[in-house]
Formats: structure tokens, C-alpha cells, sequence
């Protein structure tokens, strides 16, 4: 009887043992993957235009992920940051500044971002805009002069302005007289053109879209100067899984369907790293945009 109990135990042991070792192998390796996969959009037109212009992205992922996808747009840029820090998103498409702001928030790396349509590189235009009829020919001759930023965070229609102006020695942004807030490109845009500002700071290819939907006229406004930003990378957490994260990469640079590119404002997607944002990430440093 003590034999059996012995043979018994020994088996109970070996059967524990050989569990554990199978539970080890067969555990599940690697990061998060999200039954539903929750994609964040920069708000830098009025939400509901930017959510209907993803629209086809968000199939074209959802059907090669072969998963649900959801989009969510912000009210503004710093619930966008919010929502990652949260990890209520999963990949977001973030400005330059945007996404600075989220890596100090919130465990994220870029994947892509998009070859611009007009530059055929990965960066666009920032632009500062003038009615056609103003008498100002250049960015100095805008010092006291009434000029609007979209939000505060955007990279084409707040820092890059805010450099160009920085560069002339026009520095004091904080006085609401001659500073205003937009909230947005479009917004900027009808600023501008309406009268109720001097001069505006734009991200060039929002207002051609504005102007090819015929919202408004090129005639209308005069650009001044411009200068290139770093494209908009798209942004996920670091705890997805690394496959998950390479299917998203891969689906990025396979799109080759005309009309989603051109929705997206994209020649093709090419790869980034955190160091393609290092002037932004210092620039925006120096002018106080983030800490």
C-alpha cells in the first residue's frame, strides 16, 4: 500500500511538472492585441470632416487586419494626447508636436508617416497667409499685426509659424490682442480671408483641399513664406504586440488604391523613428510648446 501511495505521488508530481512546462511553452508571447483596434485621428480640421475623410481608411484596416477597427476624433489636439496617455487608443495619427507630447505621457513609438503629394518626401509646407490685397510682402512686416495659430499643439499651424516669426524677431506670442487661437486649419483659413486677422499660420495642403472643394479661392490669399515639417506619423502604444504592430506597418506602405491615397493626402507611407521628430522635438522645447 505505501508502494502505491508512493507510485501515486510520484505521478502526481511528474504530471504538475509536465503542466507547468507545457503552460511555459505554450504562453501566450509578445504585447496586447485589442479584439477591436482603437485609432486616434488629429482633430486638425472640424472633427466630423476628418472623421468622414478616414472613413475608407478605417475599412481598408479593418479588412486586412481582419479585426474591427474604430476611429475617434478629438474635440482638440490635447484630448487626442489624453485618450493615448489613457491607453484608450491603440495607433493614432498625431502633428509633429502632438505626438511629442504623448511620448512624454505615454509609452509610444512612430511607425509611418506619409510621402507628401507636393514635396514627394516625407514632409509638407507650413505656410503664413496673407489676404491677395494686403500690403505686407514678408513676415517681417507683420510685427503688431493681428495673426491666427490653429490650436496651440499644432505643429504646421502653430510652431512652424511661431519660428518663421521667431526668425524676424517677432517673439511675444502670449498677448491675446495680436495672438489668436483658431482652433483648427479651416478655421485659420476663413480667419484670413474674412478679415479678422492680419495674417495666418497654415498647413499648406489643408487649404489646397479647401480651395479644390471650392470653399474658397487662391486668388484669395497670398502665401509669404513657407518652410518644411517633418510628416505626420502615425503612433502606437509600445504594449501591442510586435506582430500585431508589423501587420499595421505592412498595411501602410501595401496601400496602393488611387483614391484612398488621395484621401489621405499620400504619394505612398514610409517607415520613421523617434529621431525624425528630434527638431521638432527641440524647437518645440525652446518655444514652450511642451516641457
Amino acid at each position: 500500500m505505501q508502494q502505491i501511495t508512493r507510485l501515486t505521488t510520484t505521478l502526481l508530481v511528474l504530471a504538475v511538472l509536465i503542466a507547468t512546462c507545457g503552460g511555459t511553452a505554450s504562453a501566450p508571447q509578445g504585447g496586447e492585441r485589442p479584439a477591436t483596434l482603437r485609432v486616434g485621428l488629429v482633430p486638425n480640421q472640424a472633427p466630423d470632416k476628418v472623421r468622414a475623410q478616414y472613413e475608407p481608411f478605417r475599412q481598408y484596416l479593418a479588412t486586412v487586419l481582419g479585426q474591427p477597427v474604430e476611429t475617434f476624433v478629438a474635440t482638440d489636439y490635447a484630448g487626442l494626447v489624453e485618450a493615448m496617455a489613457a491607453d484608450r487608443l491603440d495607433l493614432a495619427y498625431f502633428g509633429g508636436v502632438t505626438y511629442v507630447q504623448a511620448e512624454q505621457r505615454a509609452d509610444v513609438y512612430p511607425i509611418v508617416t506619409e510621402i507628401d503629394r507636393e514635396t514627394n518626401t516625407p514632409k509638407y509646407f507650413s505656410a503664413i497667409i496673407v489676404r491677395s490685397g494686403s500690403p505686407y510682402q514678408n513676415t517681417g512686416d507683420l510685427k503688431g499685426k493681428r495673426f491666427a495659430f490653429g490650436d496651440i499643439a499644432s505643429t504646421s499651424g502653430s510652431l512652424y509659424p511661431r519660428l518663421m516669426l521667431d526668425r524676424v524677431g517677432i517673439r511675444s506670442f502670449e498677448d491675446p490682442q495680436t495672438f489668436v487661437y483658431t482652433g483648427g486649419h479651416d478655421a485659420t483659413l476663413a480667419a484670413v480671408i474674412n478679415g479678422a486677422v492680419e495674417a495666418g499660420g497654415i498647413e499648406k495642403r489643408i487649404m489646397e483641399r479647401a480651395f479644390d472643394a471650392g470653399t474658397y479661392r487662391r486668388e484669395q490669399i497670398r502665401i509669404i513664406e513657407q518652410t518644411l515639417v517633418q510628416g505626420y506619423p502615425w503612433v502606437v502604444r509600445s504594449k501591442l504586440d510586435r506582430a500585431l504592430v508589423d501587420r499595421i506597418t505592412d498595411a501602410f506602405l501595401k496601400i496602393d488604391q488611387p483614391d484612398l491615397l488621395q484621401l489621405m493626402r499620400a504619394v505612398r507611407y514610409a517607415k520613421v523613428t523617434k529621431a525624425d521628430y528630434d527638431e521638432i522635438r527641440t524647437e518645440a522645447r525652446r518655444l514652450g510648446l511642451v516641457k
